[in-house]
C-alpha cells in the first residue's frame, strides 16, 4: 500500500478541517435561524387553508397528510399570524353566491378557533397579534381574496369588517365590479371602476387594508392615487425576474408602493420566482385549458380535477429554490429599502409549485438561514418576518381613525 506524501497529507488534512469548520458554521447559522423564527413575530399574509379544506376536509390541529399548513408544522416553523385567505373564485361573479361563500369560509376560520382553543385564536388588529405572540396559540387573521364577495354593495364592506376581514384583494382572475384583473385578457375599466374608487375610499375609512395583488398596472396606479392609507401586495413577487408577467410587480410599482409606505409580500410559487418556470407553467395551463375546452369541462369543476392532476404529472415545469425567494427580497431591499418587503407565501394556493426548501410552513427558518448567509441583520429579518406588515396595518388603522373623525 502506497503511503501519502507529506504534502498530499497536509492538503487533505486542511481540506477536511475546512469542511468540518464550514459544517460547524452552517449548523450554528441554522440553529440561529431557528431561534430567530421563534423570537420574532412571523406573519404570512396569504395562506389558502379555507379553500383547501372547503374542497377536502382535514384536521389541521394535527399533522395532515396533504397541504402546506397545519398547527404542528406552523409551530415548528415559527409562524405566528397567518392571514387565512377567504378566496372567492371569479366564477361566482357570474353565478352569484359570492357573499354566501365568503361567510362559509369565515365561519370555518372562526370554528378553528372555537374548536381548538388551545391552538388557534382570531386576530383582527396589530394589537391582537402582538398581545397574543407570547402564547402557544396561532393568531388567525383574515383577508378576502377577490372583492367580488362585496357583490357590488358598498355596505358589505362594513359587514365584512365586522366579520374580521382586514384586507381585500380587489380582483382575482377576471375583471370585476371594482376594477381590472392582471389575468384578464381584456381591460374593462382601464383601472378602477367608479364603484372601485368608492370601495378604496371606504376601505380607508373602515381600516381595511387595500391589497393590490392580482390587479392590472393601471388599476394599481389608480389605487395609489386615491388611497390615503398605505397598501399591501399580499402575495406578489418581482416582475424583474419574470419579464412581461403582469401578475408580479414592476420596479416602478414597487418603488411607488414604498413611497406611499406600503409593503410587497413575496409569493413563494415557483412561477412567481423564475421567468423560465413561469413560461413553462403558462404553456402547460394553456394546453390544459384547450384540453378541457375540447371536452366541454370547466377548470374548477370536479371532472377537471383528475385531468389537471394527471397532466401536471406528465408535464413537469421544475421548481425554484429558497435562494430565489431571497433574490426577490434582495431586489426589493435594493430597489426600495428593507422596510417595504415581507412574506406572502401563497401556501395551499399554488399547488405543487413551491420552491425547494420552502415546501410548507415548517420551513420558514430555511429562508431566514439564507438571509443570514447574505448578511441580513437580526433587525432586517425581524422587519421581513412581520414588523413591516405590522407598521402598515397600524398606519391603516390610524388613517381610518382620522377619516372617521373628519
Amino acid at each position: 500500500m502506497k503511503r501519502l506524501s507529506t504534502v498530499t497529507f497536509l492538503l487533505l488534512f486542511l481540506l477536511l478541517n475546512t469542511c468540518s469548520r464550514n459544517s460547524t458554521i452552517e449548523q450554528t447559522m441554522r440553529e440561529r435561524a431557528n431561534k430567530l423564527a421563534q423570537k420574532f413575530i412571523l406573519i404570512d399574509t396569504h395562506i389558502d387553508v379555507p379553500e383547501r379544506l372547503h374542497s377536502r376536509w382535514e384536521d389541521i390541529s394535527q399533522k395532515t397528510e396533504e397541504g402546506n399548513f397545519d398547527y404542528p408544522r406552523a409551530i415548528k416553523g415559527g409562524l405566528n399570524a397567518p392571514f387565512m385567505s377567504i378566496y372567492i373564485p371569479a366564477s361566482y361573479q357570474q353565478t352569484g353566491g359570492a357573499k354566501a361563500l365568503a361567510d362559509t369560509l369565515i365561519d370555518m376560520v372562526n370554528k378553528f378557533a372555537s374548536d381548538w382553543t388551545d391552538k388557534f385564536i382570531i386576530a383582527t388588529s396589530p394589537a391582537d397579534v402582538i398581545n397574543q405572540f407570547s402564547t402557544t396559540r396561532i393568531s388567525l387573521c383574515m383577508g378576502m381574496e377577490n372583492g367580488a364577495g362585496l357583490e357590488g354593495n358598498l355596505g358589505n364592506l362594513k359587514y365584512f369588517y365586522n366579520r374580521g376581514i382586514r384586507y381585500i384583494t380587489l380582483t382575482h382572475s377576471k375583471n370585476n365590479k371594482i376594477g381590472d384583473s392582471s389575468y384578464d385578457e381584456e381591460e374593462k375599466w382601464h383601472g378602477l371602476s367608479p364603484f372601485g374608487v368608492k370601495v378604496v375610499k371606504e376601505m380607508n375609512r373602515l381600516g381595511i387594508m387595500v391589497d393590490v395583488s392580482h390587479i392590472t398596472d393601471s388599476t394599481f396606479f389608480d389605487v395609489m392615487e386615491i388611497s390615503e392609507a398605505p397598501v399591501i401586495a399580499s402575495h406578489s413577487s418581482c416582475r424583474y425576474f419574470t419579464p412581461g408577467w403582469q401578475r408580479n410587480m414592476s420596479d416602478e410599482m414597487i418603488k411607488t408602493l414604498a413611497e406611499h409606505g406600503g409593503v410587497i409580500q413575496i409569493n413563494f410559487g415557483s412561477s412567481f420566482l423564475s421567468g423560465k418556470i413561469q413560461e413553462k407553467r403558462s404553456k402547460i395551463w394553456k394546453a390544459i385549458d384547450s384540453l378541457l375546452a375540447e371536452r366541454n369541462i370547466k377548470r374548477n369543476s370536479p371532472e377537471a380535477e383528475n385531468i389537471i392532476k394527471n397532466y401536471w404529472k406528465e408535464h413537469k415545469s421544475g421548481y425554484a429554490d429558497v435562494k430565489d425567494v431571497a433574490d426577490h427580497i434582495d431586489h426589493v431591499a435594493e430597489l426600495a429599502g428593507i422596510d417595504y418587503v415581507g412574506i406572502g407565501s401563497d401556501f395551499d394556493g399554488v399547488g405543487d409549485s413551491l420552491p425547494t426548501g420552502l415546501k410548507d410552513v415548517s420551513q420558514y427558518p430555511n429562508l431566514i438561514y439564507e438571509l443570514l448567509k447574505r448578511g441580513y441583520s437580526d433587525e432586517d429579518i425581524e422587519k421581513i418576518c412581520g414588523k413591516n406588515l405590522l407598521r402598515v396595518w397600524k398606519q391603516v388603522e390610524k388613517t381610518a381613525k382620522r377619516l372617521r373623525s373628519e
